[in-house]
């Protein structure tokens, strides 16, 4: 679910961490496909280095083939934790000379994309919408929505920052942008499974004091694909990626 706003009004985008780019499967939840004329070569192979040991040596030897492929299984699994927080400080660096997206070309845009597909195939929250991490108000620090940067008007008429609240206990959510014009959108939240949600915007607000009732047609989805104390990752039914860092844990969402 993102947030985009113009002098009048705000609209409310959905995605995986709030409403952003068509959501796509982390290659890395899948292993390479093995190929069956590896299986014959590998026994014939096993067959030709040992046919000469006698049967003491054949056991050490296949003891030890079996030790260190255990070995090596559990170093990459005590290193997943490792992984994300190398990934995390990769995608900083990347997004933080971007003014959040703003200024990417395309071959930043695919370079955060990657990284961000690496940071989703090892997250840590696997059921979002169980996890009180969700609550809070959150940052908005990249976003790919054209709508939520603002790039056709002048730098002075943009928002600084835009800001996304969820309340998970409530199902609440609230779009909230800084000066010039200081929009806000709330909206009701319906799980569709443990990470994504349907969204249906209920009130703009215009400077937030001026309360308009928002349609019935203002709705998306909203999809979570990272998630953790300070990190947020969101694709949205509109193509877009948003990437947002949390500011006040505390914050609870109008109801």
């Amino acid at each position: 679910m993102a947030l985009s706003s113009s002098s009048s009004s705000l609209c409310l985008h959905s995605a995986t961490v709030l409403s952003g780019s068509q959501f796509s499967t982390p290659q890395l939840l899948f292993p390479p496909r093995v190929s069956f004329s590896y299986f014959p070569t590998k026994l014939n192979n096993n067959y030709q280095n040992n046919r000469n040991l006698s049967s003491s040596e054949y056991y050490h030897s296949s003891a030890s083939q079996k030790w260190r492929a255990s070995v090596s299984f559990f170093p990459a699994f005590l290193n997943k934790g490792k992984d994300a927080k190398v990934l995390k400080e990769e995608l900083l660096e990347a997004i933080a000379p971007l003014d959040r997206g703003a200024e990417a070309t395309p071959e930043d845009q695919q370079r955060v994309e990657q990284i961000a597909r690496k940071l989703e195939g090892v997250n840590p929250t696997k059921e979002p919408l169980k996890s009180d991490l969700l609550n809070g108000k959150w940052e908005l620090i990249y976003t790919t929505s054209q709508s939520i940067l603002q790039t056709q008007r002048p730098r002075f008429l943009r928002s600084v920052r835009n800001y996304q609240a969820i309340n998970v206990d409530t199902l609440r959510a609230q779009n909230m942008e800084s000066g010039p014009f200081f929009n806000q959108v709330t909206a009701d939240l319906t799980p569709l499974n443990s990470r994504k949600v349907a969204v249906q915007f209920d009130y703009f607000k215009i400077g937030g004091l001026i309360p308009v009732k928002a349609p019935n047609t203002a709705r998306g989805e909203l999809e979570t694909t990272y998630l953790d104390e300070d990190l947020r990752i969101s694709r949205g039914d509109k193509g877009n990626l948003f990437i947002l860092k949390m500011v006040d844990p505390s914050y609870r969402v109008p109801t």
